[in-house]
């Protein structure tokens, strides 16, 4: 019975500590170094993170807030501007067999688009894009169409 419960505490506490590192990542500063200057006049749209953080061009990008199972990495974009951005990059996702806490992340190459920006009810003199889809160019996780669109926050 002892061994059950310490073997639970341990694996509670590694989930945790993974959701805690992962969450944490998403806190660091985006690098914006690549982001060219807006013309006259002009505003970027920016992308809003589950922390209500806005950024341009980020490097990476937490889609699974709650558990940090699903992440995109290594973003590099091509274009930014106020009729979309896209990105290509890679789609980290945990495959949560048995468990999530013991499941393995595995890497699938996408091209991230945004689009549909709109003022962030947050701050309305922000324009945040509202949409983001993923295209898979190979494989994708199992139950995943080739092209999944997601809403994102407001």
């Amino acid at each position: 019975m002892r061994g059950s419960v310490v073997g639970t505490a341990v694996t509670l506490a590694a989930g945790a500590l993974l959701t805690a590192a992962m969450t944490t990542a998403t806190a660091s500063p985006p690098a914006t170094a690549t982001t060219p200057p807006a013309p006259a006049g002009a505003r970027q749209p920016v992308l809003v993170d589950c922390l209500w953080h806005r950024t341009v061009r980020p490097g990476d990008f937490i889609l699974a807030c709650g558990d940090g199972n699903s992440r995109l990495t290594g973003l590099h974009w091509s274009q930014w501007g106020p009729h979309g951005a896209t990105a290509v990059g890679v789609n980290m996702v945990n495959d949560c067999k048995p468990y999530c806490a013991a499941g393995s992340f595995h890497a699938y190459p996408v091209t991230v688009r945004l689009d549909v920006a709109k003022p962030w009810k947050k701050h309305p003199g922000v324009q945040h894009y509202t949409r983001m889809s993923l295209t898979y160019q190979k494989d994708r996780p199992e139950g995943f169409q080739q092209v999944m669109t997601y809403p994102l926050w407001d």
